[in-house]
């Protein structure tokens, strides 16, 4: 991306070196070019011309409060599954009629903290959780905008673990029974039921599941019409993918995506909600380690960087790919290595046989598309600290999360009563 390139031999995020930063922050650390996200934004806005629309960042990608703000300032509403998100989004000054509230467990409380905000829409997941809101919006005495994710049993061709639009898993109500659903809504008091949502998974790099789902949700939006209920709110969830692989061709492209979803959905004059977080922020983030030891084993050789599984979990978890580069510019001699963590664990890895730049104990790496799901997975495993997270405007940067120290996180631990 225009954001990242070697200038002088040395790796920039926009007009500021990473080594610079390194200098400054000891490694680990998460940097995060602004440019990147706001552009990342503005290609979904500028596609939905023909379509009121409405986008709202999935916080769950990247929930750090400067990221939400440089969304908010520019237009985007916020996708929440939690009280915790909506404080950080309410915080980051997104406006209360701009936030969905998705998730499968709401509780009572949270249920009261988002009608006192006033927010866009609930997204209903089971006829237990309408139960629930209606009560408690009753006992309140406001009214719940409602929709609910509609599963439509379609395959979105993803990993297992971040599917979400088959029958065997647990989200949403099945399509087959939204209009009988619906109907058992529209009797109960202090809910508005106003529209349609769907949610297939994560990291599609295909548009066939998308256009799929789609289209059934298009039909069933009209089936509700004709059983009485205004539906005026689409909302189509997320689930874009990136190119985490840079060779690979498959990925689906924004622009075509939102023209689908325009010519789609254009006649019902709904307002088009989606749901985009890991194509916002992924490609805008870069994880900066330090090579700690170069071992030469039998058969490999290992680079041990001071980053673990516990700062990225993807790869562990899900096998996932991300491309690795050295900082410095200064070679084109080449090695074929693993890329491994300080973690006891052998899944602390992030990349097997792969041909890098040639580097020594000492030198800096960057692991490209790191801006969702790896600060907001990351733990204190092992009793390490969580890493600080940097974001960069030009040739300026500031720390919008610090390195907490080994005090303030033993410090959380409370020594039962019957202790010394």
């Amino acid at each position: 991306m225009a954001a990242f390139h070697y200038t002088n031999s040395q790796l920039h995020m926009e007009n500021t070196a990473i080594a610079d930063i390194a200098k400054n922050i000891h490694t680990p650390f998460y940097c995060y070019s602004q440019s990147t996200i706001e552009t990342a934004y503005q290609n979904y806005t500028s596609q939905l011309k023909q379509v009121e629309h409405l986008v709202c960042f999935a916080v769950k990608a990247n929930s750090n409060q400067a990221i939400i703000k440089v969304l908010a300032d520019i237009g985007a509403g916020a996708d929440v599954v939690s009280e915790g998100e909506m404080r950080r989004v309410l915080k980051a000054d997104v406006p209360a009629n701009k936030i969905v509230y998705s998730g499968i467990a709401k509780t009572k409380s949270e249920m009261r903290f988002a009608l006192d905000q006033g927010i866009f829409q609930f997204n209903l997941e089971s006829e237990n959780e309408l139960e629930r809101l209606s009560a408690v919006a009753s006992s309140m005495d406001k009214t719940a905008n409602i929709a609910f994710r509609i599963n439509p049993d379609v395959d979105a061709e993803t990993h297992a673990k971040i599917s979400t639009g088959k029958s065997e898993n647990k989200f949403g109500i099945p399509i087959s029974r939204a209009r009988e659903i619906y109907k058992h809504a529209a009797t109960l008091p202090n809910i508005r039921i106003q529209g349609v949502d769907v949610h297939i998974g994560s990291q599609l790099t295909s548009l066939n599941p998308f256009k799929n789902a789609f289209k059934l949700i298009h039909e069933l939006v009209v089936d509700l019409r004709s059983d009485g209920h205004d539906i005026n709110v689409i909302d189509l969830g997320g689930g874009l993918g990136v190119n985490y692989q840079k060779d690979e061709m498959a990925n689906a492209r924004v622009i075509d995506y939102c023209q689908f979803i325009q010519t789609l959905f254009e006649d019902l004059n709904c307002k088009i909600v989606l749901e985009p977080g890991r194509s916002l922020v992924a490609e805008a983030g870069l994880l900066i380690s330090e090579v700690v030891y170069k071992k030469k084993g039998e058969e490999r050789t290992f680079l041990i960087i001071d980053s673990a599984m516990n700062d990225l979990l993807r790869p562990s978890m899900y096998d996932a790919y991300h491309d690795i580069i050295s900082v410095k510019q200064d070679s084109e001699d080449t090695e074929i290595v693993d890329i491994v963590g300080p973690v006891c664990e052998t899944g602390d890895t992030f990349a097997q046989n792969r041909e890098l730049a040639k580097l020594e104990e000492g030198d800096l790496l960057a692991i490209c598309s790191a801006g969702a799901y790896g600060a907001a997975m990351s733990s204190t495993y092992n009793t390490r600290l969580l890493i600080p997270e940097v974001l960069v405007k030009d040739d300026q940067f500031s720390v919008i999360k610090a390195r907490r120290s080994y005090d303030e996180l033993i410090g959380m631990d409370n020594l039962a009563a019957w202790q010394d």
